[in-house]
């Protein structure tokens, strides 16, 4: 590993996840992590995009919590047999980071569409294609056409879900979680253990997908410990 700038408490900002409330993070700065230093932030709740790697560290505050699934254990529920039935027309091919324009395209119209945001194309190379750590990428076709993208981490045990992009006009295959699905399948086919999904916030009713991959670990920040999860 090759780190940047120690690990470092920011300012307090906005919280993006629960009203008037601030937000505080503990960051570095890092590159050429190999896949054990890797597992070992993420078991530690760590997150990252390009070269920053995150985690919160809020006074007062514990309530973004890490998830994990339990690959070996992971059952579909009813609906996501359902989902899975419906998206079997999509295809799914996992492999290095590859720019494209069309890639791009996708995130952009992504980020208006579900949240109203503008981007910048060198902040989502910046985020995405700066590889600090072992990442992959997969892509999602329907009929030969790009509809999704997804940005994954992988680790000596784990596999971890960076982020995930599709194209507007096809909400009726609940792509964010057909993707979920089929990467947990595709962590299953390589042996690992793990599959992060990032924060869990209870109270943020956006991030209550995290908790119905089951069975799911949850970490505690304060005693340093993951648990079965019980929401």
């Amino acid at each position: 590993m090759i780190l940047f700038q120690l690990p470092t408490i920011g300012d307090p900002e906005l919280c993006p996840y629960i009203p008037d409330e601030e937000l505080t993070y503990e960051y570095f700065l890092a590159r050429d992590l190999n896949e054990h230093e890797l597992n070992e932030f993420l078991s530690q709740g760590w997150r990252k995009f390009g070269y920053y790697y995150f985690k919160p560290r809020c006074r007062d505050c514990s309530r973004c919590i890490p998830v994990r699934v339990l690959v070996e254990e992971f059952k579909l529920s009813k609906n996501q047999k359902k989902i899975m039935k419906k998206g079997r027309s999509i295809s799914v091919r996992f492999g290095q980071l590859r720019y494209s324009d069309e890639i791009y395209e996708i995130y952009r119209d992504h980020s208006a569409s579900r949240f109203g945001a503008a981007t910048e194309r060198d902040d989502f190379i910046l985020n995405f294609y700066y590889k600090s750590c072992p990442s992959l990428q997969s892509e999602y076709y329907l009929d030969d056409t790009l509809i999704a993208v997804g940005f994954l981490d992988r680790g000596n045990e784990s596999l971890s879900s960076v982020y995930f992009i599709y194209r507007s006009g096809f909400d009726r295959y609940s792509l964010g979680t057909l993707s979920i699905l089929r990467e947990i399948a595709y962590a299953a086919d390589l042996r690992l253990r793990y599959y992060y999904l990032g924060y869990f916030v209870r109270e943020n009713h956006f991030m209550a997908y995290k908790v119905r991959y089951r069975p799911y670990e949850i970490y505690s920040w304060e005693q340093k410990k993951w648990f079965r999860g019980v929401y």
